[in-house]
């Protein structure tokens, strides 16, 4: 197990001790993210090792007095801090997400389209493979014009290709059989 994935469950195992909303967990660690993206003199001071620890935590502090995130929530980035591991928050918190949503039950799933879908597409689509998967799902959507039409479900190592071209690519393949 990687560093990251122990950072992440870590987390992960606080917020369910802590009985801790974890929407609002990933809101408050989203709010660290822009600042931390945001700001170049923020990255170059946390990640200067000749920086002294105990004023990088007090950094951190005058942050959190502007983005009041939650004690477990500051806690966790001064952990990330003392550990000089502060460089890979954006993979701890992308594996931080998984985590929630393997604990929650919530399925990952990747749907590509040949073309950007409307708010009512997108919702009628995570319903329907929500029914089908029989769980909720927690869907990221790209784009392939190279599809045609219809969409790829990715769940998992499972893919569901429901695309033009993956249609046409089958018929050809039983035409050469034939």
């Amino acid at each position: 197990m990687s560093f990251v994935s122990r950072y992440a469950n870590a987390l992960a195992d606080v917020v369910f001790e802590s009985h801790l909303k974890p929407d609002a967990v990933i809101a408050q660690l989203d709010d660290f993210g822009v600042a931390w993206h945001e700001s170049a003199d923020l990255r170059e001071i946390f990640l200067d090792p000749s920086f002294p620890v105990e004023q990088k935590v007090a950094i951190l502090d005058k942050l959190n007095a502007r983005l009041e995130m939650g004690p477990q929530v500051r806690n966790f980035i001064a952990v990330l801090i003392n550990h000089d591991r502060l460089h890979a928050f954006d993979e701890v918190l992308a594996d931080f997400r998984h985590e929630l949503n393997r604990r929650l039950g919530i399925a990952e799933v990747a749907v590509t389209t040949a073309r950007k879908l409307n708010e009512a597409e997108r919702s009628e689509l995570e319903t329907q493979v929500a029914n089908m998967l029989k769980s909720r799902i927690n869907a990221v959507f790209h784009q392939d014009p190279s599809l045609v039409g219809g969409a790829i479900v990715r769940v998992g190592s499972t893919v569901y290709d429901g695309s033009v071209r993956g249609r046409l690519d089958r018929l050809k393949e039983q035409l050469a059989a034939s």
